[in-house]
């Protein structure tokens, strides 16, 4: 598996391929040639004395930016341009994260209109297929100048500075240490242009916006499950997701939810009118039998919120694709009609695009989680549930606890979701003197809309954990009635690791198990190998 840049058509799936499989990147024969001519038309033009003042060619940074450096001066400034923008503390960002960057940030270079020497991306290609992922810190960039602190951690340790880390081989230790083991030189001098070209862009956090929408994807598949699932525990409505009502709702998303619900519970006889005829002895709500008409919101609307989280997703995909092939680095050379270089300064590097994209799938992820919620909710809720036992808890009831408690951990975490939501775009500082007087705080929407999303995989976990164990508490009930194609499929596998139980267990073992089966995407895997790839 090979991945070929060119600047213009890195899709995230190719993404994925080299940040989490691994697949070899190489740089276009044509893009190559490009950024030598680029780079010897400067070296011939404008690196000498008498040179125009050329913002990070021959001036120093931001407000600094009437500063001359002179040409004697360059190789020192692009070391300190390093040193002194290694500004970020905290945590290390994940190593998919930071090999996405790379990836990213060598393809931006293939356009040819960054102006650095060949040598410094092929250093950083270098670094791709050899598998070094620099020591990142999360905080600390704030999206307008686009991630100058992350970007100049990688570039010193694609330099070798003595204090910089990466992990090789998974295990963390000094760059230079890293580079030697993967047969690369210890050290690497950077040249005029070269530091600035290498820090300034929205690389990391659209790296990151990619693989959150990667993520996403996954999840909405995974919420149609989940939900599914519920359904069939509650024995439920599938008017609710005949197509014929999903084309006048006039939402493509809408309509993808509701056939991968078809889809699951196709053959299903448990969601069937002589499954609901059947009196469960816990229904204490209806005490003769009556069609159901329609279900809560949280079931019949799955089509119309997990649906409105896909025409999201999709509006978020196509914004960070375009990202992925934007050069936002500043400034840029362009060739004119003498056969020479304009240089342009401008704002390509605010990550405000980034930023929208991110708040709305944070929100739609926390949306996510806020119906699943609520689905976990009525299955515990022996008032709306049609049998199935007060908080699912095992005979005889009131010794037996339940699951009221892991239910409360869902509601918990969809809260702390929902304070996540607040858009990160929304706010601003002024930073660098004024120079940088609105930010777009694009980072951080990236960040929380993962922390949102590795929350939802949790409360999706909890509602597999809740929506099987209801159907095996009603099981002995309805003899002969059994699920779809899609939702056995996932039942059976979830069974592998908790088979479901008639008294209270150790919750962490339940929990825990189905929280991993969703993270894993081992009920995704289950679920397409019953009844193909859902949309």
């Amino acid at each position: 598996m090979k991945v070929v840049l060119n600047g213009q058509d890195l899709t995230i799936d190719q993404l994925v391929d080299v940040t989490r499989d691994f697949a070899e990147v190489e740089i276009s024969p044509d893009c190559r040639a490009n950024i030598i001519k680029v780079r010897q038309w400067i070296e011939e033009n404008w690196m000498h004395p008498e040179a125009p003042p050329i913002y990070g060619f021959t001036t120093g940074l931001g407000k600094l930016k009437d500063c001359r450096i002179d040409t004697e001066q360059s190789d020192a400034f692009q070391l300190n341009v390093i040193k002194s923008h290694s500004g970020q503390f905290g945590d290390p960002l994940p190593e998919d994260v930071v090999r996405a960057a790379m990836l990213v940030r060598v393809n931006l270079f293939c356009r040819g209109v960054c102006g650095l020497r060949m040598e410094t991306v092929d250093r950083l290609l270098e670094m791709v297929n050899k598998r070094v992922h620099p020591i990142v810190p999360t905080l600390g960039t704030v999206g307008c100048s686009g991630d100058l602190g992350p970007l100049a951690h990688i570039v010193g340790a694609m330099i070798g500075l003595e204090k910089a880390e990466a992990i090789y081989e998974g295990v963390r230790m000094p760059a230079r240490e890293a580079l030697k083991k993967a047969g690369m030189s210890e050290t690497f001098a950077l040249k005029a242009k070269d530091a600035l070209a290498l820090v300034n862009g929205t690389t990391v956090f659209a790296a990151y916006a990619a693989l959150n929408c990667h993520d996403a994807l996954s999840l909405a598949k995974m919420a149609d499950i989940t939900g599914a699932l519920s359904l069939e525990a509650m024995r439920g409505e599938f008017n609710a997701f005949d197509n014929r009502y999903q084309v006048v709702g006039n939402h493509p998303g809408q309509a993808t939810a509701a056939s991968n619900v078809l889809q699951l519970t196709k053959g299903s006889t448990r969601c069937t009118e002589d499954s609901r005829k059947v009196h469960l002895k816990n229904d204490i709500t209806h005490s003769e039998y009556k069609p159901r008409i329609q279900d809560i919101l949280s079931l019949r609307c799955i089509p119309q919120v997990h649906g409105a989280v896909r025409d999201n997703l999709d509006y978020a995909w196509d914004i960070i694709s375009r990202e992925l092939n934007a050069v936002t680095d500043n400034p840029l050379v362009f060739w004119n009609d003498k056969g020479g270089l304009d240089f342009v300064s401008g704002g390509n590097s605010h990550g405000e695009p980034i930023g929208f994209a991110m708040d709305i799938l944070c929100m739609s992820m926390a949306e996510l989680g806020n119906i699943s919620e609520r689905r976990i909710f009525a299955l515990n809720d022996p008032c709306i549930s049609y049998g199935i036992p007060p908080m699912q808890a095992g005979e005889p009831i009131g010794l037996n606890c339940g699951y009221a408690v892991i239910a409360t951990g869902a509601a918990a975490l969809t809260s702390e979701n929902k304070t996540l939501c607040f858009p990160s775009t929304a706010d601003n500082v002024t930073t660098k003197s004024s120079q940088e007087d609105h930010v777009s705080m694009s980072p951080w929407a990236a960040r929380k809309c993962r922390h949102v999303m590795n929350n939802l995989e949790k409360i999706l976990g909890i509602e597999t954990l809740i929506a099987s164990q209801a159907i095996h508490l009603t099981e002995k009930e309805l003899p002969g009635f059994h699920l779809g194609t899609g939702t056995g499929a996932v039942l059976e596998r979830i069974r592998k690791d908790f088979p479901g139980t008639d008294k209270d267990e150790y919750m962490p073992d339940q929990s825990g198990a189905c929280i991993n089966l969703v993270e894993k995407r081992e009920l995704l895997k289950a679920a397409e190998g019953a009844v193909g790839a859902l949309k």
